[in-house]
Order: structure tokens, then sequence, then C-alpha cells
């Protein structure tokens, strides 16, 4: 059995420890505080409908304890990465695979692409390239996550919807590591496809998340109200097809209408995104993985974002007005 550990076990770590640790996978988690105190008296408890499993994976505060990992998961937000690299050093050896479970362009995203854009460091999520060489490309497994999960109270995680952890490559192989991990997932009620064109599924949850969380942030408007109103619909709309033509011209191609993602997006209903419940909750915005990325890749292609621009500014301003 390969050895597993999840890296910053908040509300989706939490939900892929109890799914593996119930299905026998051993898992260790790394996490802190009261959270760490609740799980170690009581177990982690997963709801999720009119479920309720409690389950105890092994806690541990300091990831020296475990050593080197067949599979690092991580899933923090993506600012918080970097501050977590001395953290993670001990976990990460030749052999490790590091699934990238993190919001928005990852670090990663340029390994092994054509000219011009081979191995570019995107420097709005990873500024002085520390994230690249911490954590190889090659060793890095992409992952997109679509469940939505909170932590309802310590030790205790609330799943309200989504089991898929979709997986690929950088590089577009199917190896052996993604099929392993893929195979764990499955046997504990996860769906977990392995894609060829990981890009592409990664741009169209980002396509969503890089027009509705920044504008929710300025309006402190749920995503229901967002696609509704007569003000923000045609902004959203309008946000998310620039970022579809700098996606294009990056050679990514969408299943997709930008229509028929937004009309996803109001099923979901009276939701307040994870960027406007991080404001009201005076934590650091995943504004730069989101928007600031796409922007910044914008300009390698030459597209003009206006749009995408100017809000990006007044949500960067509406962080620093936050802390005057």
């Amino acid at each position: 059995m390969p050895s597993l550990c999840v890296f910053g076990a908040g509300a989706i770590g939490g939900l892929l420890a109890a799914r593996l640790e119930a299905a026998g996978t051993p898992v260790a988690i790394v996490v802190r505080g009261a959270h760490r105190a609740a799980i170690e008296t009581s177990g982690l408890t997963l709801l999720s409908g009119e479920e309720r499993l409690v389950t105890h994976p092994r806690v541990v505060a300091d990831p020296a304890a475990l050593g080197p990992q067949d599979f690092v998961f991580l899933t923090l937000k993506a600012h918080s990465i970097a501050p977590a690299l001395p953290a993670l050093a001990p976990l990460i050896g030749p052999g490790t695979t590091i699934v990238a479970g993190v919001n928005g362009i990852p670090w990663w995203y340029c390994a092994g692409l054509s000219a011009p854009f081979t191995d570019r460091i995107v420097r709005a999520v990873d500024p002085e390239g520390a994230l690249w060489h911490a954590l190889p490309p090659a060793q890095t497994l992409g992952c997109i996550v679509y469940p939505a999960a909170e932590i309802e109270a310590p030790g205790v995680i609330r799943h309200v919807y989504g089991d898929r952890f979709s997986l690929g490559e950088p590089d577009g192989s199917r190896s052996a590591r993604a099929g392993t991990l893929s195979a764990l997932l499955i046997a504990a009620g996860l769906k977990a496809p392995v894609r060829p064109r990981i890009r592409d599924e990664l741009w169209v949850k980002l396509w969503g998340n890089m027009a509705f969380n920044p504008v929710s942030a300025l309006t402190t408007a749920t995503l229901d109200v967002i696609i509704a109103d007569a003000d923000t619909r045609p902004l959203v709309r309008a946000m998310m097809l620039e970022g579809q033509a700098v996606a294009e011209r990056l050679g990514i191609r969408f299943a997709i209408d930008v229509d028929a993602r937004i009309a996803g997006a109001a099923e979901v209903g009276q939701h307040r995104t994870s960027m406007l419940q991080d404001l009201e909750q005076g934590r650091p915005l995943e504004i730069e993985a989101l928007l600031g990325a796409v922007v910044e890749m914008a300009e390698w292609v030459e597209v003009p974002t206006p749009l995408c621009r100017a809000v990006l500014g007044l949500v960067r301003q509406r962080v620093r007005m936050r802390h005057t």
C-alpha cells in the first residue's frame, strides 16, 4: 500500500482523508491547532447528507515525523503554498508524487508546453520561482477539485456537494502513478478520471472562478444574485470571454460555451464563493491564482483583457483597504 499524506487537511483535505481511510487506505494528515486536537481526541467526522462517518487517520503537526511519502496531496489555498514549503520538504523525496489540488493557474502550468511558453514561470502565483524548484513539475500530478466542503466545527467536515477529483499529467501521458491514485480514489467512492488534457478541464473550472469570485468579493453578492442581476451577469460573461480568448491562444479547447458554463454555475444556487468567505473572515484572497495569472498570461499572447484587468485592480485595492 503506498504511503499517502494530505497536507492542509481542512475541508477538502479532510474529505479526502476520511474517504480514503474509510476505504482501507491509510492516510496521514498534517494539521494543527483546534482542528488537530479535535481529530486526535474524537476522530475525523465527515457529514455528507444523512451519512455520518468517523475515521481515525494518523495526525501529525510536524511532517518530519513522516518522512518522504509516495503521494502528497496539497489541498492548500494557492497563496499558502510558498509559506508551507519548509514544512513540505521532509515529505518530498525523489519518488514522491505531488498531487496539486489547488484552485486557479498552478505553478506547474507551463511544464512541457511548446515554445515560446516552455517551462515559463507564472509570476502571479510563483514570483521567485520557489514553487517550481521545491515542487518539481516532473513529480507533480494535476488535480481538479470539484467537491465543496466546509469545516463545520473542529474535527468535523460538512460535505456540501460533488465527488470528482480529475487527475492528469502535465505532459498528457497516462502514467502508472496516475492510475494508482485514481484506483485508490475510486475505491474510496470518489470519481477520479485521468485526463490526457488536464489543462482543458482546469480552464473550464477557472473560467467561472476568475469572474464569479472577484465580482462576489466586490459586491458581497451570492452566485445566484450575480448571475440573475442585469448589471453583473454581463460583466462576468464578458470577463469569461476575455479569459477564453487567452486560453485558446494557449492551445486550450473548451468543450462547452460560455452560456452553458454560466448555466452550470447557476445550478449551484445561493452560494457564497470561497473568495467572498475569505474576505468576510479576514483571510488572504486567491485573487492572483484565479485572475492575476490570467491577466499575466494575456500579456504573453497579446490578448486585451480590459475588464479582467479592471476587476483585478479593484479587488487588489479592496484587499489593501481592508488593512488600512
